[in-house]
């Protein structure tokens, strides 16, 4: 397609060899033969060849009337352009486009590159008014020689473009008309007549700058600013004389032309350019000197479009785009929005920051390490308090380099903000015990502290077992190991059945601790937070057709399972939920693009921070001080940031750790900046085991979340959180914190208490066996 836009309004132009059979009777024979067809036409009446008249509207034959009813109506839109997605301070991350091109302004183009132009492609441009009828009779008569020569002015070109610019627009590539292909007469007429009325709406300045902003110069290149980065790596407004000259000999042939590909054919066009230019009076003779002995020389700079090739975060960049393509305010359809994020010249600004980028990307990198048995690894930050996503990196590159892990998909969101409606997305991970926070949310709630005494012991919920349930879903699941196919719920360590704080076993990540509180609870009321925060399973419901019935399916809590994180939910969901605490209680939905402007400056729906009660106040506080406790002397105190080795600054985590050891996590929050942090298995279903494994030339028998994943969250929140904010929390009230022993309280479970390890498998949930619950301390 673009091979054959390349030819439109061309042809007629196009240089072909002298007829070796010319002789008077058959130059008399075509020229009658062409003047034939124009008289059936009438075309060349008194309104065509003087275009005084025809400007003015004085002839009166009706040759005349005829060609005044053909329609004068020309829509002339704003060619295709590149849009750009920027990072919070402005710089460029990605341009997309189909048509690579950047509307300049005249005065944004060298003096140079206007002459040569109008000087190659239409000497009389200043004078006629749209068509030039002493070049019709030349080509009459060049075309009856056997010397095919074109008679288009610039604006019949401009209107010739702009048409078919129009109808690729449209999808509708079939209808483009090309000189010497497929344009007729009637098409020629048409053309004539739109030039004409376009010279009486537009001023020549108007027609040139829109001619060489929307001309094709390669299939890399459209309009002059386009051509001139792409051939000699500068601004339109810096080209030379010689540079000038030979762009503007481009446009008659792009490829026969191409000074990449035949520089020697480039040359010879340039020097006819340039010797028009000196007969027409536009440049001296010692310019002209200057320029020919100029050889031809290029500084290519191509062109890298599209995600694939971003400056940074190329996987942000195509979440980016992702919320566009889904959004129906750009387009009723998909293939719509599609079409006009990449012909719309839109100009995308977003919430990244750059800085914070390169040292999450850097640090993902150096996580894995060569990586040859693709483990992945992810960071994702938000801002608590408005959701703006600060970075978004993973330890893989989007397209195949040698020795490095590549892949398209967002390891970060929902398959439906990183593969549309592919069925294939990732959706995820297990979170593991990053979800029992919010059962300890629920257990403040409910009016409780964190410091009673439960019985972490119980490691039996039979069937039937009494939960709270106010939900109208029912409660699904067990541990029972009498049950066959089933298994009572342990812990990852054998020392950690017994009594213990509810605070204690939220620290430390004991699995039995959750579920004696959870024993206690209304689960609806878990449910009810969960929901509030935003978390949400990542890969979308659907129909037995395979239509999306929600994007957004909720994580049920009242199935056992998901108590210890056993739904695949995304990286970037977990660090907008846990942001919640850190905000006072209020969740913000993570946001990406702060503004989109047009080519026009015209403002088109963009995102802005959407925030709401999620938990009470009191109740976010005494998370964050429960949070805290877990890198001050829990199950993450090996992993505390610090500014430097004697300086801290508070901050709170939950690790993570799903039962297969396969997806392992920390996610944390300062007072301005909350990060997820990931490492596990990210192929196929995941079912790869984290154990026994080597990673950057350290072998671990087991991955828990605080030995990898933590690790890159404290590096990552050493250099990045300061910047943002590390005030101290607000402490909880003080009915939270009751001193240990001040109240006790035991689940109500008919089961015997066994406090004995089982040797059985880690839980797996639900209790049955077709769970994928969490078995470890430390997940």
């Amino acid at each position: 397609m673009k091979e054959r836009l390349a030819l439109a309004g061309k042809v007629e132009n196009m240089v072909t060899r002298r007829n070796p059979l010319f002789d008077t009777a058959t130059t008399l024979g075509k020229i009658l033969g062409f003047l034939g067809v124009s008289a059936i036409c009438g075309v060349l009446v008194a309104g065509l060849l003087v275009p005084a008249a025809a400007v003015s509207g004085s002839a009166a034959s009706g040759s005349i009337q005829f060609f005044d009813t053909l329609p004068a109506e020309l829509q002339v839109n704003p060619p295709s352009q590149a849009t750009t997605i920027l990072a919070a301070d402005g710089s460029q991350i990605a341009s997309i486009y189909s048509e690579n091109r950047t509307r300049v302004t005249l005065d944004q183009m060298s003096p140079f590159i206007k002459d040569a132009v109008v000087a190659v492609e239409d000497s009389r441009f200043y004078e006629h008014g749209g068509i030039d009828a002493t070049g019709i009779m030349r080509a009459i008569v060049s075309t009856a020689r056997g010397q095919k020569q074109g008679a288009s002015t610039i604006t019949q070109q401009y209107v010739n473009n702009v048409i078919n610019e129009s109808l690729v627009s449209q999808d509708k590539a079939a209808d483009v008309k090309l000189n010497g292909v497929n344009k007729g007469v009637g098409d020629k007429l048409r053309e004539m007549k739109l030039a004409i009325a376009l010279e009486k709406k537009f001023s020549k300045q108007q027609i040139l700058e829109g001619y060489l902003n929307i001309v094709f110069f390669n299939k890399d290149a459209y309009g002059i600013e386009a051509a001139s980065k792409l051939f000699f790596s500068v601004s339109a407004k810096d080209l030379t004389l010689p540079q000038a000259a030979l762009l503007a000999g481009v446009v008659n042939s792009p490829s026969y032309y191409d000074p990449i590909a035949n520089p020697d054919h480039a040359k010879q066009r340039r020097d006819l350019v340039l010797g028009l230019m000196l007969d027409q009076g536009k440049i001296k003779k010692a310019d002209y000197d200057a320029a020919i002995a100029t050889p031809v020389t290029t500084k290519v700079t191509k062109p890298r479009q599209g995600c694939a090739y971003a400056a940074t975060a190329p996987y942000f960049c195509d979440y980016v785009l992702h919320l566009l393509y889904n959004n129906p305010a750009y387009g009723a359809t998909q293939d719509e929005r599609v079409n006009r994020i990449s012909r719309g010249g839109l100009t995308i600004q977003t919430t990244l920051d750059a800085k914070a980028q390169s040292v999450a990307q850097a640090q993902v990198d150096a996580t894995t390490g060569d990586n040859p048995d693709k483990w992945g690894s992810t960071i994702v930050s938000v801002q608590p308090g408005n959701g703006k996503i600060v970075s978004m990196a993973q330890n893989t590159v989007w397209l195949p380099a040698a020795g490095k892990f590549d892949q398209t998909q967002n390891f970060n969101v929902d398959v439906v903000d990183a593969q549309g409606n592919d069925l294939n997305g990732l959706g995820g991970f297990q979170p593991g015990s990053t979800m029992k926070p919010f059962t300890f949310a629920e257990w403040l709630n409910e009016g409780k502290s964190m410091n009673t005494t439960i019985n972490a012991a119980v490691r039996t919920y039979r069937p039937g077992f009494p939960w709270r349930n106010t939900c109208p879903t029912p409660t699904n699941g067990f541990y029972d190991g009498s049950v066959p196919g089933s298994f009572d719920l342990q812990n990852s360590e054998a020392g950690y059945y017994h009594p213990m704080t509810v605070l204690y076993g939220l620290m430390n990540s004991i699995n039995t601790a959750t579920f004696a509180s959870a024993a206690q609870l209304d689960l609806c009321g878990i449910q009810k937070i969960v929901d509030a925060v935003g978390i949400h399973g990542g890969t979308p419901a659907r129909d037995q057709s395979g239509a999306i019935t929600d994007p957004n399916p909720k994580v049920s809590m009242t199935t056992l399972g998901n108590l210890l994180g056993s739904t695949q939910t995304a990286p970037l969901t977990m660090a907008s939920a846990m942001a919640t605490f850190s905000n006072n209680g209020k969740y913000c939905e993570p946001i990406a693009i702060t503004s989109v402007t047009d080519q026009t400056g015209a403002k088109l729906p963009a995102q802005s921070p959407n925030c709401r009660d999620a938990v009470t106040p009191e109740v976010a506080h005494g998370v964050v001080y429960a949070m805290q406790e877990v890198l001050n002397q829990g199950s993450g105190s090996l992993i505390r940031p610090r500014i430097s080795t004697k300086t801290t600054f508070p901050i709170a985590a939950k690790t993570g750790t799903n039962d297969s050891n396969g997806s392992t996590w920390v996610v944390g929050y300062t007072s301005g900046l909350a990060t997820a942090s990931w490492f596990g298995d990210p192929l196929g279903g995941q079912t790869r085991f984290g154990r026994n494994i080597t990673v950057n030339g350290k072998f671990y028998p087991g991955i828990d979340g605080y030995m990898i994943a933590g690790p890159q969250f404290s590096n990552y929140m050493s250099q990045i959180a300061p910047a943002y904010g590390t005030n101290p929390f607000p402490a909880p009230p003080s009915n939270l914190l009751d001193l240990p022993g001040y109240r006790t309280s035991t689940p109500n479970n008919n089961n015997s208490q066994n406090t004995q390890p089982n040797t059985q498998p880690s839980s797996n949930g639900n209790g049955n066996g077709n769970g994928n619950g969490n078995g470890n301390k430390n997940g």
